[in-house]
């Protein structure tokens, strides 16, 4: 018989929110409450990942399908600019340890490389290592256009503010400081450099991918 595969549960709307490993205390966070938003997910860290992020960016979404595109939609998303720098980050659902780091598009290349911070997110990291990429560029006079996957982490930029869920402790205390800091330089400066979507359904995975999905 096979088993039965676990699933976490996020709640963005309910009775109470966040994570939970099991639909019985899922269902209670969401039963009887009016307009609740909850969705499952395979994983731990993606389920802590959609948390922070914009829930409609997963409701009626199925994160672990790709719809196969056809020759026309590939042709209208072009080539991505290989003169840039592409950002990604990767957190370990388990022990909780993130990284990131920005590379040639190119030829992958690694511009730079942090961590692994404790108790961090995909989220996180993604926001740290696009505001990372444009202070780098500024420092070194570099007008190459940054991409990222994460829709969460522009949102984060353009708003100048890291909307994390994640809950400071003594472990991730640097981890915040770098946020806070990140924040001050992005109310402080005003990088020239585009920050552009990666087309993960046309182009495959971003060339700063870590290659641990």
């Amino acid at each position: 018989m096979t088993k039965k595969r676990k699933k976490y549960y996020t709640v963005w709307r309910g009775n109470e929110t966040g994570v939970f490993d099991n639909w019985k205390d899922c269902s209670k966070a969401v039963e009887g409450y009016k307009g609740a938003i909850y969705k499952s997910f395979p994983e731990e860290g993606l389920a802590w990942d959609a948390f922070e992020g914009n829930y409609a960016d997963y409701v009626g979404h199925d994160k672990k399908e790709k719809p196969h595109l056809s020759a026309e939609a590939l042709k209208a998303a072009g080539k991505p600019i290989m003169d840039s720098i592409s950002v990604d980050a990767a957190c370990n659902s388990k022990t909780g340890l993130m990284e990131y780091r920005g590379v040639d598009t190119k030829s992958g290349a690694e511009f730079f490389r942090m961590g692994p911070f404790e108790e961090g997110s995909n989220n996180i990291g993604e926001f740290l290592a696009i505001v990372h990429a444009l202070s780098w560029c500024q420092k070194h006079n570099f007008g190459w256009p940054v991409y990222t996957d994460s829709n969460t982490a522009l949102a984060w930029v353009r708003n100048k503010k890291a909307r994390t869920k994640v809950t400071p402790t003594t472990k991730n205390r640097r981890l915040f400081e770098l946020l806070h800091r990140a924040e001050q330089w992005l109310q402080n400066n005003t990088p020239s450099n585009k920050l552009l979507k990666w087309n993960t359904e046309a182009w495959g995975e971003i060339p700063a991918d870590f290659g641990r999905k």
